[in-house]
């Protein structure tokens, strides 16, 4: 499946996109906590997204996608994140993966297109496939962040 083969150039592009991401993230007006985390952390985190996309997308079990996206929601909570700033985060990562999608998937209607090495020729149900299973994986990433911030949130906290 050439949505299979843009997952691939996706983590094989993964360190731009992390740095764009986290530029992004870190100059937003909606997510100023995010500044005073540790960037090196944040840019792990980023990045084990990418790298790992196309296994979290294909994999029917969530077990991997529960365990990274709760204890994120714990470590977050335990930063003093404002979970709506967390959730901003997740949402402008989301912006950038799909917008580097759109300019990596070049569209193929005719079949006789010649795309340069960084464009994929793709059908146009694959790229919708492809938006659609990455909007999925947002969808239960940001589940399991509010249940991992939440859990985090119940519990007693020594002061």
């Amino acid at each position: 499946m050439l949505g299979a083969r843009l997952l691939l150039l996706i983590q094989s592009h993964a360190g731009p996109l992390t740095r764009e991401t986290l530029q992004d993230i870190t100059t937003n007006d909606r997510t100023p906590s995010f500044r005073r985390l540790r960037q090196p952390e944040l840019e792990t985190r980023v990045a084990l997204l990418f790298n790992n996309l196309a296994k979290w997308i294909g994999d029917p079990s969530d077990a991997a996608v529960r365990a990274e996206y709760e204890e994120m929601g714990r470590t977050r909570f335990r930063e003093g994140v404002p979970l709506s700033e967390l959730i901003f985060a997740i949402i402008l990562t989301k912006k950038h993966l799909r917008g580097y999608i759109r300019d990596h998937g070049l569209v193929d209607f005719a079949g006789d297109r010649v795309a340069p090495d960084e464009l994929l020729p793709l059908a146009l149900h694959s790229v919708q496939e492809l938006n659609y299973q990455v909007g999925e994986f947002f969808d239960r990433a940001l589940f399991h962040l509010a249940r991992g911030y939440e859990s985090e949130a119940g519990r007693p906290h020594s002061v």
